[in-house]
């Protein structure tokens, strides 16, 4: 059996991950931070009683967990979340970039530091992160989260350079209009018939990703034989950017 460790598995792209590498055979270790908040927790194991969780969101820490299961550590997730602000010119401050950037940025280099000492060890391992594709539509005030989305790929592509000679494939998964309650929630852009409409508009495919596709990405990543795959941003958005059609 092999493990796989994912960052905040509750929201975002995390329980798609959990869901897919458990379908898969993995034993997965899950981290996130709300797990000890509410009844986050209680909610989670409902629906994933098989896996291990924790709380804390230290990178040495969680790589110190994962090594004391006995498993072989095989793929790491970093799903990491952060709220995208619409914040305007003169309104942003660069205290909202700091955060930004610690939380989608700093946070996956630690992850993937850490992981990558076990992975030269091993000969092998698999990094995804979740990272986002928005910045390839630039929209008023979105500059701070698409700098540090933009800043995650550059550093996957860095990651996979580095580590491509130890066996290490590392990738990246670049969302958007994926269902989520932390971007997309369903109240807003399925149920209520404005922001459906705006989906419909914006998306070629005419709606939303869904769970079980993303679950099929994070699958195929982390059990592709070799890891000749390496350094890629696969761009999840259902086609979109995409231009309007010409007036004539």
């Amino acid at each position: 059996m092999r493990l796989a460790l994912i960052t905040h598995a509750s929201e975002f792209c995390g329980p798609a991950a959990v869901r897919g590498l458990l379908a898969a055979g993995f034993e997965v270790l899950a981290s996130d931070p709300r797990f000890a908040q509410g009844d986050c927790l209680v909610r989670f194991m409902a629906r994933f009683p098989s896996v291990r969780t924790r709380s804390s969101t230290d990178a040495t820490a969680l790589l110190e967990d994962a090594r004391a299961t006995g498993l072989p550590l095989h793929v790491v997730v970093s799903n990491d979340v952060h709220p995208a602000h619409q914040r305007a010119t003169g309104e942003a401050t660069a205290g909202d970039l700091r955060e930004a950037l610690e939380a989608l940025v700093v946070a996956p280099f630690q992850l993937l530091t850490a992981a990558a000492g076990v992975f030269r060890a091993q000969g092998q391992g698999r990094a995804i992160v979740i990272t986002s594709s928005r910045d390839r539509l630039p929209q008023p005030g979105g500059a701070i989260a698409d700098a540090a989305r933009a800043a995650t790929n550059a550093l996957v592509r860095g990651f996979a350079v580095d580590l491509a000679p130890f066996g290490v494939a590392v990738n990246a998964i670049a969302p958007n209009f994926f269902a989520s309650e932390a971007y997309f929630p369903k109240a807003r852009y399925v149920d209520d018939p404005i922001g459906h409409a705006f989906v419909s508009e914006q998306v070629p495919a005419g709606r939303l990703g869904d769970e079980a596709e993303l679950a099929a990405l994070v699958t195929y990543l982390a059990t592709t034989p070799g890891n000749f795959h390496t350094g890629s941003v696969i761009e999840f958005a259902g086609g979109w950017p995409a231009g309007r059609p010409r007036p004539w």
